[in-house]
């Protein structure tokens, strides 16, 4: 007897991962991609900013160095971030896009293009679209001297 009011006093509970929302409505994510001449980051996290949901770069995805930021690397780790968005319920994006910046280059990497255009392949909705680079207002002494680089 007393092993049968131990059953029904028995809860299940389910762990729920990712934004609560009904089946008709966008879960927006935000999806942050740093295109340097270097790497491409992309880099999917909530509205707020302070939850990561996936991190991948074009380094994680290629072996050889000098194809880190080319655009099939970047293209890679964009598909690897929006499947892992799809598992845990975002169906759509805000873009923000950045470059190095500062001093030194504010046009993004060869990645950043292929990044955002394998985002939108895979199925996630694009919301807005936005250029984060860093600009200086007055910025410290560029590299090079006064003369510039002389090759």
């Amino acid at each position: 007897m007393n092993s049968i009011t131990e059953q029904q006093n028995k809860r299940i509970y389910y762990l729920i991962v990712g934004p609560q929302a009904n089946s008709n409505s966008e879960v927006f994510g935000v999806a942050r991609i740093f295109a340097s001449f270097n790497d491409t980051f992309v880099h999917v996290t909530d509205l707020s900013g302070k939850e990561t949901i996936a991190r991948v770069t074009g380094g994680m995805k290629v072996k050889a160095d000098r194809d880190e930021s080319s655009p099939y690397a970047a293209m890679l780790a964009a598909q690897d971030v929006a499947v892992k968005c799809k598992e845990v319920g975002i169906t759509a994006v805000h873009v923000k896009i950045r470059a190095t910046g500062g001093t030194r280059s504010k046009t993004p990497g060869p990645g950043g293009q292929a990044a955002l255009r394998a985002l939108a392949r895979s199925g996630l909705r694009i919301g807005r679209i936005e250029d984060v680079t860093p600009v200086p207002s007055d910025s410290t002494r560029k590299k090079g001297g006064r003369r510039g680089r002389r090759l």
